[in-house]
């Protein structure tokens, strides 16, 4: 078992994945990092971008929002705010969404109270756009 890792990305609506895979990259909010089979045990924020996998010498791509991540040995377990795989997402909607908050965010100051959520909302649309853009 401890040549094995597990992994395990959960939404508050659904177990989005499990399996067993070769490594795991994930959108840190200090930064990517990458987990093998053996890592050192550590908790981490996940933030909005790209999380993948590698599984059977195949690489497969998610738009997660934030959430956390916890790493033993031979198992990484995501609890996300939401995860969407490369297949899964609309570009066309992701690339309206950024429009729209580009758009705002250029009418707003950092002061204004939406302008987190503006920036929020560009942040997820952007790591949308990259990651549906991997299935071409």
């Amino acid at each position: 078992m401890a040549d094995e890792l597990m992994l395990e990305i959960v939404t508050p609506e659904k177990m989005t994945f499990s399996g067993k895979v070769e490594e795991v990259t994930i959108p840190g909010t200090e930064g990517e990092f990458g987990v093998l089979r053996g890592h050192e045990a550590f908790l981490s924020s996940v933030d909005i971008g790209e999380l993948n996998y590698v599984q059977d010498n195949k690489k497969t791509h998610y738009a997660v929002n934030t959430g956390y991540a916890e790493v033993t040995a031979n198992k990484v377990t995501i609890l996300i705010e939401t995860a969407e795989r490369y297949d899964q997402i609309d570009k066309e909607r992701a690339l309206k969404a950024k429009d729209n908050a580009e758009n705002r965010l250029s009418q707003m100051t950092k002061e204004d109270v939406e302008y987190e959520i503006m920036r929020t909302a560009l942040a997820r649309a952007i790591a949308r756009i990259g990651v549906a853009e991997k299935q071409m």
